[in-house]
């Protein structure tokens, strides 16, 4: 029955995030924003569902550990395993300018989650605050990208109308959070069989787990050679499990942390990021090559073996 679940989950998340890249793209076209902006913002908040969910019901439950634990570890994944995909099935151009603006801003964000984990919580204040700065860089991006750019070719494919694409992304998004669920929890259950440790769980198998949206978005994305919301998907998603999934979560109940996070696993988090900034900065400029995906998902397989040490 745990197998069927997995199975069931997996499809669900599959299938949910087709429907999403496509009404995302429809919303996108009717209101002449860039498709990055969409990956940043609508596709990006979908995709955070099930980190939320994760979060929230470990918060409640007392385990604050996963809460944090799979923020950081579905950061890491996002980009040394989803993006490392997309790459592979299609390398991905990145502008310049949008590089730097959201490339600092994630990692801003990540080095503001550091100086709250300092004294090893994350208080209702910190976590209104970060909250705070979400809403303003949403803000800024939608307005920039808005003006900026203002019309883009999305492809040949057929605009589904406002309503039904509104309807829709709440319903993929529901689907994915569904799927992501099912999926999360019976492979815990399967881990839990073997004496696998909560902080392993979650900052591994939680993690890829609650990533998988992310990975079935970017990955039909880069299929349909969207490539602007493949990576605005991630790095956006990326802010939002900090600045969202995190703030809501703390403001919900005050989350307590193990020290071994400012041991090991936050330096990981500012890593990826750097790695990132790395792989956009070798050359080819500004293009994630298949190349580099691959080396992405090289470190992305020794992340994991220190982990599980």
């Amino acid at each position: 029955m745990v197998y069927l679940l997995l199975l069931i989950g997996f499809a669900l998340l599959v299938f949910s995030g087709r429907i999403l890249i496509r009404s995302s793209v429809s919303i996108a076209r009717h209101f002449r924003l860039s498709p990055f902006v969409i990956g940043l913002t609508v596709v990006a908040i979908g995709t955070s569902a099930p980190e939320l969910l994760v979060s929230l019901t470990g918060a409640v439950k007392g385990h604050t550990d996963l809460a944090v634990y799979n923020v950081i570890g579905s950061n890491i994944s996002n980009i040394l395993l989803v993006l490392a995909v997309a790459t592979m099935i299609l390398p991905i151009p990145v502008k310049p300018r949008t590089l730097w603006v959201n490339w600092s801003a994630m990692f801003l964000f990540s080095l503001l989650v550091f100086v709250f984990l300092i004294d090893l919580r994350f208080s209702l204040y910190e976590g209104v605050l970060i909250f705070g700065f979400l809403i303003g860089y949403i803000v800024f991006s939608v307005y920039r990208y808005r003006y900026s750019h203002p019309q883009w070719d999305a492809g040949d494919e057929k605009s589904l109308k406002m309503n039904p694409a509104i309807l829709l992304v709440v319903i993929s998004s529901g689907g994915l959070a569904l799927g992501a669920d099912l999926l999360v929890d019976n492979a815990v259950i399967l881990a839990m069989k073997i004496g696998v440790s909560q902080r392993i769980i979650s900052i591994s198998l939680i993690a890829v787990g609650t990533s998988i949206p992310e990975l079935t978005t970017s990955a039909i994305a880069a299929f349909r050679k969207q490539t602007d919301i493949s990576i605005g998907n991630i790095i956006g998603s990326n802010i939002f499990n900090l600045g969202f999934v995190l703030g809501i979560t703390s403001m919900v109940k005050p989350l307590k942390v193990n020290p071994m996070i400012l041991s090991f696993d936050i330096y990981w988090l500012f890593g990826v990021a750097l790695i990132l900034l790395g792989m956009l900065l070798i050359p080819p400029k500004s293009m994630i090559t298949r190349w580099k995906g691959l080396s992405m998902l090289s470190i992305y397989l020794i992340y994991l073996y220190l982990v599980l040490q």
